[in-house]
C-alpha cells in the first residue's frame, strides 16, 4: 500500500479489510508463514488482498512481515490472509515452534571435544 510522504496509508486500516474486524480463521498468529498458491486472483478481489498476493509472490512471508511492507497492523493483515485463505489463494502454515532449552553439559563436553581436537 503506498503512503503519503509522512509515511501514513492512504487508506485507513479498517478499510482494508472491507470492515472485517476478526479473522475467519484464528489459527493465524503472527508468525503464521504465508505462501501464495500460485492462483490467479479473482477480479472481485480487494486491492488490499492484491497488495498481500503481490508481496507473496516472490516466496513467504510472516504476517507480521507482510504487515510491515504492507504498511499495515498486524491484525488486518491476518484479516486480509484468512480471507486469502477461505479462497484457496495462500496457504498458512503455523509457525515453527521455539527450540527448548539447551542441555550445558552437552555444550561443556562439545567444547572439552573440540579443544583436545585443537591441542592434541
Amino acid at each position: 500500500m503506498t503512503g503519503r510522504p509522512g509515511g501514513r496509508p492512504l487508506v485507513p486500516a479498517y478499510l482494508s479489510t472491507g470492515g472485517v474486524a476478526r479473522p475467519s480463521r484464528d489459527r493465524l498468529e503472527r508468525l503464521s508463514v504465508l505462501t501464495g498458491t500460485g492462483e490467479a486472483p479473482p477480479a472481485d478481489l480487494p486491492a488490499a488482498q492484491l497488495a498481500l498476493l503481490d508481496e507473496l509472490a516472490d516466496g513467504s512471508l510472516t504476517v507480521v512481515e507482510a504487515a510491515a511492507l504492507l504498511r499495515l497492523p498486524v491484525s488486518a493483515v491476518r484479516v486480509l490472509a484468512a480471507g486469502l485463505v477461505d479462497r484457496n489463494l495462500v496457504l498458512a502454515r503455523a509457525p515453527i515452534p521455539p527450540a527448548e532449552g539447551f542441555d550445558p553439559d552437552l555444550l561443556k563436553r562439545v567444547a572439552d571435544g573440540l579443544r583436545a581436537l585443537k591441542h592434541p
